[in-house]
């Protein structure tokens, strides 16, 4: 386990990544990170990937596509 500590940049609060979690998730400044929720509620970190990228944008797609049946489900 790696702990990591929220920092103050600015007006913003940033997360700063030691060299080992960099190295580990195969990133550098400027790379993009996705931050996503997995079972039970936990958090995850994970490195760019166009796999990933391609399923949130088709995910996109197909919520645009059915908004109002999502929005009628809602209800």
């Amino acid at each position: 386990m790696i702990t990591l500590k929220l920092s103050q940049i600015g007006n913003s609060v940033g997360l700063i990544l030691p060299k080992e979690a960099l190295l580990r998730l195969g990133v550098a400044k400027g790379d993009t990170l996705y931050l996503t929720e997995g079972p039970g509620g936990e958090m995850r970190l994970s490195a760019y990937s166009a796999e990933v990228a391609e399923e949130i944008a088709l995910g996109e797609e197909f919520m645009d596509q059915y908004r109002d049946t999502f929005r009628a489900l809602a209800k």
